[in-house]
Formats: structure tokens, C-alpha cells, sequence
């Protein structure tokens, strides 16, 4: 892997002056994917910083065992129903990063001989052999098996770049038995990083260069070791833009990449509550009701069974994101010039007559805009959504401290979606709440725990 290095670390790490980052963020990122003990559909992170990394594979994991998997008891799995799940998992993530079948999957792990998990890591062995497990999983002692980070304190991020091996394999079938056999280096010292450089190598740095926004931003910031939003989207969607709207947008000459189809898992996030930025129907309504919730520093997940939250998009949701394409500053109103448009993108009758008939109904004091509430209620009264008014719903923290009594568990709870007119329960105004409220203003939330789960 020498080659490819530098471009690896500029890409990820930034161009740090001293050819390194700080050793304290580099331990922050050198976990495995360990399942909790308390939780054993839960992945467990040890520091802030690689959650961009867990979470995405915590949302995809859940999506798998909740709605792909035969059994009814969800949060019960064995070790070998976490293994099959988490490389299914990883898997999935690589073939959506994918950029071309020609070129093939990459994977990146120990050269042969240099896991963190031998007595030893140097060795006079070739470092262009592929890494093979000396024995089968069953066959390693107990003590070797529980994964862990605290190896890595020897592995400086000079060392563990000097130590990597990558292999192409150019089948979805070969990768999926491929990711099965590197299952104890996807769990051990640095499985994380090993699984992040895997996914960049697979999508190919020239084509992630191009989709981020700003080519010399790092997919991990050096200085604090959060990762970025585009490395967010690259493992939710296969692509590293760097917005969560709708599409692209112009701004000034420039094209703004966003998300281009519906995902599997959702985003939303506390920014959008804060008004710094407006998340697109695309993550808003995902495939599967599953969500990736962002804080100011942390990602968790917020999940539920309910399928209905996710059914295909109703006219009245369309014609608000089609809309709302229209007013890409969310003032929740456009020019009243742009009606026509909007009115043809949905295939409304859009004679100029009738148009402008529209017009001095929607504009009767002449004010030259269209409001997005009387637009909706002009051509999509009385739409009913068809999401139930109750149902259980969970939050993911993978953060020990981050959970009561310091155990990696589920929250649960019950979500109330109410309508405008008759909010007549009050529940707390936390972070988990306004950040979901993004995409149901009217949600309250009832927890079975004494306290709210955190965001942080």
C-alpha cells in the first residue's frame, strides 16, 4: 500500500505538517467493531470520533436483523448471528461504495504477520502476502478473541500505515466471503480504520475527491477527530457529498452536490433545528424507518418497526419537496413568477389562464409571493398521512458514558404524532426531540427511562 498512503492520509487525516495527527486522536479512531455486552445487536464505541463510522454501520446493522431476519426476538443475537450480521452489514456498505464492478472491491487489512493481535509487530515475512487467519475463529484462545483497542497503544499511526495489505477481489459473492474471513480484524485493534480505508480504496479517492465539496477538507477533522458529513454520506449512500439537501444546487457559479436518491437509512440533525442547515426528503424518508441523529459533536440512531413512517412519498409530500426545490432558502414562500414551474414539476393543469387565476387566489393582497401552506392546502386539502398516532420507537448511543449506568442499551419509548390544531400533550423539549421534530414538528416523545436519551 506505500503507493497509495500519502493520497490515503491527505484524504482522511488532512495535510498535516509533521506527516501525522496527534496520537490522541489517532487511539480515539483504533477500535474494532465490538457488540455490547448489555446489547447484543448494539456496537459499543470506546471515544468521540469514530461514530460517523459506527453509527452508519449500527443504522445498517439494525435495518438487516429488524426487517431482513426471520426472528422475532431482534435484540437477542449469538456470536455467530452478530458475525453473519456484521459482515452482511459491512458487505452492503462496500457494494454501495462501490464506484465500478471492473475495478472491484478493496480490501484493506494486516500484512501478513503485522496484526496488532500477534506477540509481535514486525516480521521478515513478505509484506505482499495477503493476511490469512492462522487458525479458525472457534479454534483461538478465549483471551485472543475478546477484541479490544488497547493494543494499539504500541501501534503509532506511522506504524500502523507501514503495516497494511490491500486485495482486490472483483465479485460481490467473493466479497461477501472475503469480508466473512476478515471478521476477527473487522472486531480487533483498528477494525474501524480498516473497514473506513477498505471503503475509500473501493470508491476510489479520485472519485470521492471530486464529490466533496471542498477537496483539502479531511474526511476526519485533525485537530478534534469528528468525522466529516461527507464521510457520513459516503457510508450511508455510497456517495462523499458534502449536503444533505435534495440534489444539486447552484450557488454562485458552483455546483453543490446533495443526496440524489432515497436512502436506505434516514439523517436529520440538530443543525436543522438550529436553522444551519435544511436535510432533503431523501434522508428524511428513507427506505426503512431508521435514522442517523446529529448533534453538534456525535451521531446516534434513532429507530422503530413501523414501516408506515416510510411509505411511498403522498402527493401532498411531493408537492411540499417539489416546492421547497423552488425555495432553496426555506423561507416557505417563492416569487410568484416561479408558480408556473412549480405547477408543471407536479403536473397541476398549468394554462396561463389558470395560472394566473391561482395567482390572485393564493396572492390576494398582490404581494408578488406564493406561500407554501395555502399552495398545499389550495391543491392537497385533507391529506391524510397514514402514520399511526402511537407507536415504540428506540434510541442507540454507542457511547458508554453516554448511557445509563454506563451500559451500551437501547432506549425505549413511544413517539405521538399529534396534528397541528390539537397538541394536547406537552413532553420535555430535549435535543432528541428537536432534532426529530425536523421531520415531525408535532412529535412528542414518552420514554420508559427516567431521563431522555442523549444525543452527545
Amino acid at each position: 500500500m506505500s503507493e497509495l498512503n500519502k493520497e490515503v492520509v491527505d484524504l482522511v487525516w488532512g495535510r498535516t505538517s509533521d506527516g501525522g495527527v496527534s496520537a490522541s486522536i489517532f487511539r480515539r479512531w483504533t477500535q474494532g467493531f465490538v457488540f455490547s455486552e448489555n446489547e447484543p445487536t448494539a456496537l459499543e464505541q470506546f471515544e468521540g470520533g469514530p461514530c460517523a463510522v459506527i453509527a452508519p454501520v449500527q443504522a445498517f446493522l439494525l435495518k438487516n436483523i429488524l426487517f431482513n431476519r426471520e426472528s422475532s426476538n431482534w435484540r437477542q443475537l449469538s456470536e455467530e448471528e452478530q458475525k453473519t450480521a456484521l459482515c452482511s452489514t459491512l458487505s452492503e456498505i462496500l457494494e454501495s461504495a462501490c464506484a465500478s464492478l471492473s475495478t472491484g472491491f478493496c480490501m484493506v487489512t494486516w500484512a501478513k504477520g503485522h496484526s496488532p493481535h500477534s506477540s509481535k509487530l514486525t516480521s521478515t515475512e513478505p509484506e505482499s502476502q495477503v493476511q490469512t487467519q492462522d487458525k479458525p475463529e472457534s479454534s483461538k484462545p478465549v483471551q485472543e478473541q475478546q477484541p479490544t483497542y488497547l493494543a494499539a497503544e504500541d501501534l503509532s499511526f506511522e506504524r500502523f500505515h507501514s503495516v497494511l495489505h490491500k486485495r482486490t477481489v472483483l465479485s460481490a459473492s467473493d466479497l461477501r466471503e472475503e469480508v466473512l474471513s476478515l471478521y476477527h480484524s473487522w472486531r480487533g485493534c483498528c477494525g474501524v480504520l480498516l473497514f473506513l480505508y477498505s471503503v475509500i480504496l473501493t470508491k476510489g479517492i479520485e472519485n470521492i475527491r471530486n464529490e466533496i465539496q471542498d477537496p483539502t477538507e479531511p474526511l476526519i477533522d485533525p485537530v478534534h477527530g469528528h468525522g466529516s458529513q461527507s464521510l457520513v454520506n459516503l457510508l450511508v449512500t455510497g456517495h462523499a457529498v458534502s449536503n444533505v439537501w435534495d440534489g444539486d444546487r447552484e450557488c454562485s457559479g458552483m455546483k453543490l452536490h446533495g443526496i440524489h436518491k432515497q436512502a436506505s437509512v434516514g439523517f436529520l440533525t440538530l443543525m436543522e433545528s438550529l436553522r444551519y442547515c435544511k436535510v432533503g426528503t431523501f434522508f428524511k424518508s428513507p427506505k426503512f424507518p431508521i435514522w442517523i441523529l446529529g448533534s453538534e459533536t456525535h451521531l446516534s440512531v434513532f429507530f422503530t418497526k413501523e414501516m408506515s413512517l416510510v411509505g411511498p412519498e403522498s402527493p401532498s409530500e411531493q408537492a411540499r419537496r417539489v416546492f421547497q426545490s423552488f425555495d432553496p432558502e426555506d423561507n416557505g414562500f417563492i416569487p410568484e413568477s416561479l408558480l408556473e414551474d412549480v405547477m408543471k414539476a407536479l403536473d397541476l393543469v398549468s394554462e396561463p389562464e389558470y395560472v394566473s387565476l391561482v395567482k390572485t387566489k393564493l396572492d390576494p393582497e398582490n404581494l408578488g409571493v406564493i406561500l407554501l401552506g395555502p399552495f398545499l392546502l389550495e391543491f392537497f386539502p385533507d391529506q391524510d398521512s397514514g402514520i399511526p398516532d402511537s407507536f415504540p420507537i428506540y434510541h442507540y448511543n454507542g457511547l458508554k458514558q453516554s448511557n445509563h449506568k454506563e451500559r451500551v442499551e437501547y432506549v425505549e419509548g413511544t413517539a405521538l404524532i399529534l396534528g397541528f390544531e390539537d397538541p394536547m400533550v406537552r413532553t420535555d423539549d430535549t435535543p432528541v426531540k428537536r432534532c426529530l421534530q425536523t421531520k415531525w414538528p408535532y412529535i412528542e416523545l414518552l420514554w420508559s427511562t427516567d431521563r431522555s436519551p442523549s444525543l452527545n
